[in-house]
């Protein structure tokens, strides 16, 4: 078997190994430091980060995006949009055109992938199926355990990927070749396949060491993390979807979450992080996001993270997101929604229903970001903050000396034979969360270097929230251990706006989410269920997370509401008719009915000239919570059956 390993753990010592080729089945495994090594292409399979390929890659099981998963796979989901002139396999999935493929092809650039894939599972099986031939040279069994343990947590992360997309899927023991029975598997049942997954992750938790760095080998504390976002996620799959009938054993997942949790948190070793005493400004979140290394080793909110020194390992997203450049980003459209913007509550604690603070839509100044969660205004850019015109002759991003920038707003997104003016941006909304504007980091997008954070403490706390909530045991005592340190560390001030700190005695009211969810999911959660879950959506937007937790709410119809943008009011058309070009306001042209298409309130429709979408209004059906088996497969094993709601072959 001859095998490309790939450069993969994050620390300099250890991800810049040089791959090793050619090692041949039957000569390799033999000794102890054969199984680090061959363990190490793994590493680069799952611990993606920002990607190491080109920034065009897409991302399975689910083939949405392009770029880093971690930037853009909320995509494609209510809370962003981004490709609005663009057509084919990937945005049928959001427009109700979504066929079975033919195959299961194997090219990453094409669209038709599901996710039904084995070859890196056969790999981890491979080792699971031979690692014990090095035993000779081992002074303990313990060594050999521990190495096994990190190829359990893999098989782990695989299968999850896997149910996730198909619900069901067989269960492979061993490293498959050409005529092995197993080939003609059906798919387990959910009980018994998920049972595989624990004991999976509890044997990796119960062997991997207790100590480690967030970019160095998997540990127990990352072992801990996949089983608490696995069992939250089956937990609360199997109460929503009740046609699964499993919902009587949904606590079960639940109390295991809050274990998992409760587990990293005792180890004292994570935290929140907050602005080192050198930067300037108060917006510890956003800075968060831009991070170059791991600050010395003092980031103690990575559990695990993806180091990148761009020289020898640099990653694909960078011609995808810097957007303070004129280059290949800009090909790409993207934007917040109007829905996403409008779950921010307001800096009282209030939602923007209930809050004399709320400023409306009106004017040409984005006023609809003031008085809001400060988590915002780090999310999405308020023009004067952050982004400014990028001075290529001088090399400097100075908004005083070069002025400030308005995002570029069109539908109509530059191709690659334009040069935009920097990052279109579809809604008006634009994103700035990963993003860089400071000289000293500039070209860490370029050059891709900028760190991804693939599990950090802050998911734990929300993770740990919300199972206690679904579980009906969370306590103030848990509130202010999570929900109410995330606000503080955004900048929440709960001394003036006391009733911004969230107590099961204070929730705030919020009818117009209430009614969401009874028009789209069919059922309202409680309400501090309703506001763990806003915090959630809040706090890790644009982190590649919504469309697992629409799908495990049984709220996929969210996808239905009416796509939206800003309001593109007279004063934001003056401002965009194209004569402001100076330096003080430089605002790239924008027609109405040409660039920016609006509904009769004046704001910015999603997807307005794309097939099959209707005044901004993507379809969702809900066989789309399972992705389809391609048809080849199903004519090349008999046993196997189609997911739900899917073409099937006729089996007569």
């Amino acid at each position: 078997m001859s095998l490309g390993f790939m450069l993969t753990s994050c620390n300099d010592d250890f991800m810049q190994r040089n791959p090793i080729n050619d090692l041949a089945e039957g000569s390799f495994l033999k000794n102890e430091g054969d199984l680090p090594l061959y363990l190490n292409q793994l590493y680069n399979i799952y611990c993606q980060g920002h990607q190491t390929g080109n920034a065009y890659q897409y991302t399975p099981p689910f083939f949405i995006t392009r770029g880093s998963q971690l930037m853009y796979g909320d995509i494609f989901t209510d809370n962003a949009i981004g490709f609005s002139n663009t057509s084919g396999d990937i945005v049928s999935r959001m427009q109700g055109t979504w066929q079975v493929p033919a195959t299961a092809v194997s090219s990453l650039e094409d669209a038709n992938q599901t996710g039904w894939r084995w070859g890196n599972l056969r790999t981890i099986n491979y080792f699971l199926s031979h690692y014990r031939e090095a035993e000779g040279s081992v002074s303990s069994p313990d060594i050999l355990n521990k190495w096994a343990a990190e190829a359990y947590f893999f098989k782990a992360w695989e299968y999850y990927q896997k149910i996730v997309a198909f619900g069901e899927v067989p269960w492979l023991e061993t490293d498959l070749n050409i005529n092995s029975p197993e080939l003609q598997s059906a798919r387990m049942p959910r009980e018994e396949l998920v049972n595989k997954v624990l004991e999976c992750l509890d044997y990796a938790i119960e062997n991997l060491s207790p100590t480690g760095t967030a970019d160095g080998r998997i540990n127990k504390n990352m072992a801990n993390f996949l089983k608490a976002r696995f069992c939250l996620f089956e937990g609360t799959f199997r109460k929503y979807h009740t046609e699964v009938g499993l919902q009587s054993s949904a606590n079960k997942f639940l109390e295991e979450c809050v274990k998992a949790c409760e587990a990293i948190v005792a180890t004292g070793k994570y935290e929140l992080y907050n602005v080192p005493s050198t930067e300037v400004g108060n917006d510890p979140y956003w800075h968060l996001f831009k991070l170059n290394g791991l600050t010395g080793g003092n980031h103690k909110e990575a559990i695990l993270a993806r180091v990148y020194d761009a020289d020898k390992l640099g990653h694909g997203s960078s011609r995808y997101f810097n957007m303070n450049r004129g280059n290949a980003s800009g090909r790409y459209c993207k934007g917040a929604t109007k829905d996403l913007i409008d779950e921010y509550l307001c800096i009282d604690g209030k939602s923007i229903a209930e809050s004399p603070l709320f400023l409306g839509y009106e004017g040409d100044d984005w006023r609809e970001l003031d008085n809001r969660d400060p988590r915002l205004r780090q999310t999405v850019v308020k023009p004067g903050e952050y982004i400014t015109i990028f001075d290529r002759d001088k090399g400097t991003i100075d908004k005083v000396a070069n002025g400030l920038k308005y995002p570029e707003i069109t539908y109509n997104c530059p191709t690659a034979n334009q040069t935009p003016t920097g990052g279109p941006c579809v809604t008006g909304y634009m994103f700035i969360k990963h993003w860089t504007n400071e000289t000293i980091d500039n070209g860490s997008t370029t050059n891709g270097s900028q760190t991804a954070l693939i599990f950090r403490y802050g998911e734990v706390l929300l993770m740990l929230a919300e199972a206690k909530a679904e579980l009906g045991t969370i306590t103030n005592t848990d509130l202010d251990l999570t929900v109410n340190a995330l606000r503080k560390r955004a900048g929440f001030d709960f001394t003036k706006y006391p009733n911004s700190k969230l107590t099961l005695q204070n929730i705030p009211a919020d009818t117009r989410l209430d009614n969401l969810y009874q028009q789209y999911a069919g059922y309202v959660p409680s309400p501090i269920l309703r506001e763990i879950r806003r915090e959630r959506r809040v706090e890790m937007a644009m982190e590649g997370l919504r469309r697992e937790d629409l799908v495990r709410w049984k709220a996929g119809k969210f996808i239905e509401k009416p796509i939206r943008g800003m309001k593109f009011t007279a004063e934001k058309q003056k401002l965009y008719d194209g004569t402001n070009t100076s330096k003080d306001k430089n605002a790239p042209k924008a027609t109405l009915n040409a660039d920016v298409f609006v509904d009769g309130d004046k704001f910015i429709i999603g997807y307005s000239k794309s097939p099959n979408v209707a005044n901004g209004v993507v379809k969702w059906y809900d066989r789309y919570y399972y992705n389809p088996i391609p048809l080849q497969e199903l004519e090349l094993n008999k046993n196997l059956a189609q997911s739900p709601g899917w073409q099937d072959i006729n089996r007569n």
